[in-house]
């Protein structure tokens, strides 16, 4: 067999059949669970679907739907999952893209699908998890996939309102999770506590890495992320040793006063990414957790999740702003100025990916593939493609790479160039600000912020103007209960223009 995911499937469950892989609230499978589902959703589906053809999963955040995923692989086909609790006009949207003729459906679901405009065939999982497996139809599906195979589409938002379907291979996906699992050290007797829902990017570290290093996974209640004395009843109950969150995720417990009733107590290691971490709360798990490994992540879904990491060895303070750090092993990083060329060292340039763990493109869009995932300037001799990612960087004299913020949220404002990252960074420094995020309305020529806490506008702005210029001082001040956030975690940056 090729190397696919599969070939660490079938390895892991040889050695840790019985072990437990997933548990959830309810329920849990061990490794040889979770193979026989795999096999019998596979087996039904080989016998219908085409081989590389993309299947829709919509599932729940439980232990069966990885299980689902992985039988859609057997099959030879790729999974391209969604979150029925998505509105059904952008669930409508992602079925028009990706043309899939089979969804599996998890019965939970299934008035959700009943309002789909979806005229394939549904397969209910309960149901299909249940077929007899045919070992001989199996390995003649798998046969048909090589590493360079698509292995899932994931939808990301998209500039136009339209999303992104952004298709991964195996050995892309394969390259992150070596690398990952090195950097954290995972090993067998490793717990991770999954944080984000399945259909979502860094959801693959905890369905992944149990597959290759026979690690488990314990799918956190969603609610308790609000609740941090049960959130870490849980992790402790569970015996949780690593935890692969977003930042936001990490930061919670921290805001909520969760170490102030107790901690996690078996972990051993946290990597957090999606977005730039607030250290006065990281300072707060530091405080508590002297001896945990914190690694701070960056990097895109096209470029298979995170692509730079950086290990936090320093004790950090309100102050500190976390390097992204250097590459990943199979990931290569380079800087370019607004013409292709090469920053000079020291100098800001967009960031851009490459190597073999890019993304194959955006699933039925050429078009848009061909504009990110664009030939290396710096190469005129052969193929070699890059992903410009809109982000902004910097080598700094250590090696490292600092983060300066999207090249689309660098405004001119009054003649000046102004990152709305640095805005957000001086209105974080406040005592009673939470959360903070800074925008610019071009057509009135205006500076806003949005926060959320205690801190009263005049408070805040009194600090903008102790350190910064006056043109920096956002000039619309408004105090929300919640910054809204999408399904991902990510800040809902349309929602909040709405308020301008």
């Amino acid at each position: 067999m090729n190397q696919t995911v599969l070939k660490w499937l079938e390895q892991t469950v040889k050695t840790h059949t019985d072990k437990v892989m997933l548990t959830d609230e309810n329920s849990s499978l061990t490794f040889g669970e979770f193979d026989r589902i795999s096999k019998a959703i596979g087996t039904c589906l080989a016998g219908k679907v085409a081989p590389a053809s993309p299947v829709v999963v919509m599932s729940g955040r439980h232990v069966i739907t990885p299980a689902a995923f992985l039988g859609v692989v057997r099959a030879g086909c790729f999974y391209a999952p969604m979150d029925a609790t998505m509105p059904v006009s952008r669930l409508n949207q992602i079925l028009k893209i990706i043309k899939s003729k089979y969804m599996l459906v998890d019965r939970a679901f299934a008035n959700v699908a009943d309002q789909l405009d979806f005229d394939g065939e549904r397969l209910y999982i309960d149901e299909i998890a249940e077929t007899p497996i045919n070992e001989t139809l199996l390995a003649r599906a798998a046969e048909q996939l090589l590493p360079t195979s698509p292995l899932y589409v994931i939808f990301t938002s998209g500039s136009t309102g339209v999303p992104k379907g952004v298709i991964t291979s195996h050995q892309s996906l394969m390259h992150y999770i070596d690398a990952v699992a090195g950097v954290l050290d995972i090993q067998e007797n490793d717990v991770l506590g999954s944080q984000s829902p399945f259909d979502y990017i860094a959801a693959v570290r905890d369905i992944y890495l149990p597959l290759k290093t026979g690690a488990s996974t314990v799918v956190v209640p969603k609610n308790e992320f609000s609740m941090p004395v049960q959130l870490f009843e849980t992790l402790n109950r569970h015996k949780v040793t690593t935890l692969c969150w977003s930042v936001a995720g990490i930061e919670l417990p921290a805001k909520l006063g969760g170490f102030d009733c107790g901690k996690p107590e078996h972990l051993k290691k946290v990597c957090f990414s999606g977005s730039v971490m607030a250290c006065k709360y990281l300072k707060i798990w530091q405080e508590h957790l002297p001896d945990v490994l914190f690694v701070n992540q960056y990097g895109p879904t096209e470029a298979t999740a995170s692509c730079t990491y950086y290990v936090v060895s320093e004790k950090v303070d309100d102050s500190t702003v976390l390097p992204i750090g250097k590459p990943y092993e199979n990931y290569g990083i380079l800087l370019l100025n607004e013409d292709d060329t090469p920053t000079a060292p020291g100098e800001i340039g967009e960031i851009c990916v490459k190597g073999p763990v890019l993304a194959l493109g955006y699933y039925g869009d050429a078009e848009r593939t061909a504009q990110a995932f664009i030939q290396n300037p710096l190469n005129p001799n052969y193929r070699e493609l890059i992903y410009k990612t809109g982000d902004l960087g910097r080598w700094m004299e250590d090696g490292n790479l600092a983060f300066h913020g999207r090249k689309d949220r660098q405004i001119k404002h009054m003649g000046h160039r102004i990152e709305l990252g640095e805005l957000e960074k001086t209105a974080a420094e406040v005592e009673g600000v939470s959360q903070c995020c800074a925008m610019y309305n071009k057509d009135k020529e205006l500076l806003y912020l949005f926060y959320t806490g205690d801190a009263t506008s005049k408070e805040i702005v009194l600090h903008f103007r102790a350190v910064l210029p006056a043109f920096m001082v956002p000039r619309k001040l408004i105090r929300l209960d919640e910054l809204p956030r999408l399904p991902n975690g990510k800040l809902d940056m349309q929602t909040m223009k709405n308020l301008f």
